[in-house]
């Protein structure tokens, strides 16, 4: 069954929400960011998810470059059940980390067929999960851009992979019956003035299954 991930959570109220609505996993930015949560407030935050809800989702940390021993020690704080590095990290720094760890792979411009499945194949081989993410300018991710979906090919067949970058309620279906991601990733595009809106989080998770359900049963 597809993976949804509603990553970008402040506030414990959306984190429910998005259990509610039978999201897999919740995304905390640790990374410089407009999303940004500090360790001690995401340690209450993730606390009070699993107090609250039966059956919580998966929380994943997001960083972006930063020291592996800062990583670990927000991971264990926070009680992380997994890492997400969206930099420049290299895989020898991600394989020092004790938890799971989605590694994001950047789709730039200027990237080939060639170039992203080669990626792909050294993070899958590594024992971590890939994440695409558009990557245009300086920005790490969250910038709500998609890249070229046709630049994934057949490559679902052969790679698991979270899908992110530009997605929305709007257009995951069409993601998802056109690359048929292992899973798919969304922050910006559930927002409304860049405050989660809950009506977006619900209405997406919907479109997502909604669509793995149809091509699943073809």
């Amino acid at each position: 069954m597809l993976a949804v991930k509603i990553c970008g959570i402040r506030q414990v109220e959306h984190a429910l929400v998005a259990t509610e609505a039978g999201t897999d996993y919740i995304g905390i930015v640790f990374a410089p960011s407009s999303r940004r949560v500090e360790p001690d407030a995401a340690r209450v935050l993730v606390q009070e998810l699993r107090r609250r809800a039966s059956r919580p989702p998966s929380v994943v940390g997001v960083f972006v470059n930063a020291p592996v021993d800062e990583v670990e020690r927000v991971a264990a704080l926070c009680g992380l059940d997994y890492v997400q590095l969206s930099g420049d990290e290299t895989l020898d720094d991600a394989l020092r980390i004790k938890r799971p760890v989605i590694k994001a792979v950047h789709v730039r411009p200027d990237t080939d067929a060639t170039a992203l499945e080669a990626a792909l194949r050294s993070v899958q081989e590594a024992g971590l999960l890939p994440m695409l993410d558009a990557r245009a300018g300086e920005a790490y991710g969250g910038s709500g851009r998609a890249f070229d979906w046709g630049l994934v090919g057949d490559l679902s067949a052969r790679y698991r992979f979270l899908l992110a970058g530009g997605l929305t309620p709007e257009n995951v279906g069409e993601a998802v019956r056109r690359v048929r991601p292992w899973g798919v990733d969304v922050s910006s595009g559930v927002e409304t003035g860049g405050v989660k809106d809950a009506a977006r989080i619900r209405a997406f998770v919907k479109a997502a299954r909604a669509a793995d359900a149809a091509a699943t049963s073809v």
